[in-house]
């Protein structure tokens, strides 16, 4: 049975990632009681090095640079639990939140709970993992497209998501592929169009994957065929259910919708990084939770004055 954790916070923080945690250190260095639960699941922890981010000329990996902000957090007063938060009501003017085994009261809660990405459903997780670290697998082009410069890279998608993402990255290299998921493709003809006059192929469905020792074999309805890089691009679910919970507004796809200031239509509820449409990027997703880390300081100071 959860136990109530000590007191009420001045803002809970759902999600540990580059959002929640940029949150986390301008509340606490606010000084205001702050509390990040985090069920251990951001998707930058399944990056095994990031070069684009500003400051790490020689990359680093999403586990060290979220290692590193927990630290600085925690150094500031933030406290932080390894936990899930499963439901979230309003009561009175603040939320109860709880997890599997804490009951967190907050005066205003941070929803930074990101995005799951669709993994390709013929991929073990075993080699899923490997996958990722050997860059054999990738998920976003505008964070590693660098990396596939000149090489072999095939996209698994179709539609409209498959046709950006294998035009885009038809800016890194000449050999682009385009592979059917389960159930084929799904083009329009000024697509096919488009395809066809950037000169990326359009091959058949997918049926199996499998990890060479340098190389992704895809086996496709005409055989076998090797590449340097997989991107799935067969979407993102968004992990907004909490947000529903307390009826605050979504959008089409259930991303959190808010106000230039990372303001819910939910007073004392705030949403920052994946879980609100944007850029999917570290960085951004860190502006965002400075932003709403300002936010929510000043809305607390309208209520009642912080003083020393």
């Amino acid at each position: 049975m959860p136990t109530l954790a000590s007191n009420t916070y001045d803002c809970l923080v759902i999600g540990g990632g580059p959002a929640g945690l940029t949150a986390a250190i301008y509340l606490a260095r606010f000084h205001l009681r702050v509390a990040v639960v985090d069920a251990g699941a951001s998707r930058a922890l399944l990056i095994p090095q990031t070069r684009n981010h500003a400051g790490f000329p020689e990359g680093i990996s999403g586990c060290a640079l979220l290692e590193r902000m927990r630290e600085q957090a925690v150094q500031y007063g933030a406290e932080v639990f390894a936990d899930a938060v499963e439901a979230l009501e309003r009561r009175d003017e603040g939320f109860i939140a709880t997890a599997r085994n804490s009951v967190f009261t907050a005066r205003a809660v941070l929803l930074a709970t990101g995005v799951v990405n669709r993994r390709p459903p013929m991929l073990d997780d075993a080699s899923h993992v490997r996958a990722l670290a050997e860059g054999l697998l990738r998920y976003c082009p505008i964070c590693d497209g660098y990396e596939v410069t000149d090489q072999r890279v095939a996209v698994l998608g179709t539609g409209e998501r498959g046709c950006n993402e294998a035009t885009f990255l038809r800016g890194y290299t000449r050999t682009v592929t385009l592979v059917a998921p389960e159930g084929g493709h799904d083009f329009s003809p000024d697509q096919i169009a488009s395809l066809r006059e950037a000169g990326i192929e359009i091959a058949g469905t997918c049926q199996a994957i499998s990890l060479q020792e340098k190389e992704i074999a895809l086996d496709l309805e005409d055989g076998r065929r090797l590449f340097d890089t997989l991107y799935p691009a067969l979407g993102s679910d968004v992990r907004s259910e909490l947000a529903g919970q307390v009826g605050a507004d979504l959008s089409g796809e259930g991303c959190l919708l808010v106000d230039a200031h990372q303001r819910t239509s939910l007073p004392g509820l705030y949403a920052a990084g994946d879980v609100v449409l944007g850029l999917d990027q570290i960085s951004h997703a860190m502006g965002e939770g400075g932003v709403a880390a300002t936010t929510i300081r000043n809305d607390l100071a309208r209520r009642s004055p912080l003083r020393r």
